[in-house]
């Protein structure tokens, strides 16, 4: 006996199923922004470590006004962020962090930490009578516009992936490699391409005390970012960053090793810096990028959370920014498999390796030239 298909949704069914999802995504949205106020105001991290507290308590820790502080406290609890203990009283009700939401909210180390995600959302909506105008007539979205929030949060985001796994996980991934970056004799140089605010090539400096880092990136708010932080952390004498583009001849035979972590889908022309970097570490190099990981088709009716997340920021972020500069390929978040072996290919590699690098977020390739 065969079991019948379930009919399909009506029209009105459709319609409302639609209705109560962008009603949930607009509950959420709120929500989201009370996070990011909490945040930025340095709410989560005053309860945190100072304990539960009233409104007037956590207005006093923070500097911030009573009023707006005691609407935030009683949205997140209703939001299920903040336990309260409710007197009854409005002025003497106190909240406090719950176990386990604290990682998520303070721990800038934990890769359960979730703030920088919120505050790159942030970012990516603050352009957006710029992003309807290329929408309407084309052109793009330059990155330094989408301005603090955006790449703050880019660079945060990705911290806490680099400190955790990027000298313990991924290089391991590439014995040659990891063993050349161990080698205290001969002291490795590494050039780390479209670098950010640095912590790539920090976490690596980190990781092998021997290795020589340089950093490069076009952003002079990023770079200018990155150089305080080595500073900051003693670490200026293996470590270099500069605005500079790496198809720069100069620094031609330079490295035994190139990187570039989630940047190539953001330029737009992602062909010309992947032909730069076999002329850094020379014939035979090893390159390795790691870029987002997507399926290897379209496919509508399969598409998962973590698809959807790369479509929102391609149409928010990551496209308006390739599309900044013309010509450009316009690859934006979602990359698949294909376009990215195309491009290398093009870009004069021979061979295209996927590591077996386990991350949902994204992909890593070795590149040999």
């Amino acid at each position: 006996m065969s079991i019948a298909e379930p009919a399909p949704a009506t029209a009105t069914e459709r319609g409302e199923k639609l209705v109560e999802s962008l009603f949930g995504a607009s509950i959420a949205t709120m929500e989201l922004f009370a996070v990011y106020l909490g945040d930025r105001l340095g709410f989560y991290r005053a309860i945190g470590e100072s304990g539960a507290a009233t409104s007037t308590e956590l207005a006093q820790r923070t500097n911030t006004n009573e009023r707006y502080t005691r609407e935030w406290l009683e949205q997140q609890a209703m939001a299920g962020v903040l336990d309260v203990e409710d007197t009854g009283v409005a002025s003497t009700r106190r909240y406090s962090l719950p176990a386990g939401h604290d990682e998520v909210l303070t721990d800038r180390d934990s890769l359960s930490f979730m703030a920088p995600m919120v505050r790159l959302a942030a970012g990516c909506v603050s352009v957006m009578p710029a992003l309807l105008n290329a929408f309407r007539n084309g052109g793009g979205v330059p990155y330094p516009h989408y301005g603090q929030d955006t790449r703050e949060g880019i660079a945060d985001m990705n911290r806490v992936m680099f400190i955790n796994q990027l000298a313990s996980e991924w290089l391991p991934a590439l014995p040659d490699i990891h063993q050349r970056l161990l080698d205290t004799d001969r002291p490795a140089r590494v050039a780390d391409i479209g670098c950010g605010t640095g912590w790539s090539s920090i976490a690596i400096a980190q990781g092998f005390p021997a290795a020589l880092v340089d950093g490069f990136d076009v952003d002079d708010a990023s770079i200018e970012t990155a150089n305080a932080t080595a500073a900051s952390l003693g670490l200026q004498d293996r470590l270099t960053f500069e605005v500079r583009d790496a198809g720069d001849p100069t620094l031609a035979g330079s490295y035994d090793f190139a990187c570039a972590f989630e940047c190539i889908h953001d330029m737009a022309n992602p062909i010309a810096t992947l032909a730069a970097m076999p002329r850094l570490v020379g014939t035979g190099g090893t390159v390795l990028i790691a870029d987002e990981r997507v399926a290897d088709v379209f496919d509508a009716t399969t598409g998962d959370e973590i698809e959807r997340l790369m479509y929102g920021f391609s149409i928010l972020h990551c496209l308006p920014v390739g599309m900044a500069d013309e010509p450009s390929a316009g690859t934006g978040t979602v990359m698949r498999f294909d376009t990215f072996r195309a491009y290398a290919e093009q870009a004069g590699f021979q061979n295209v390796e996927v590591l077996p690098i386990d991350n949902i977020f994204w992909r890593f390739y070795r590149l040999t030239a």
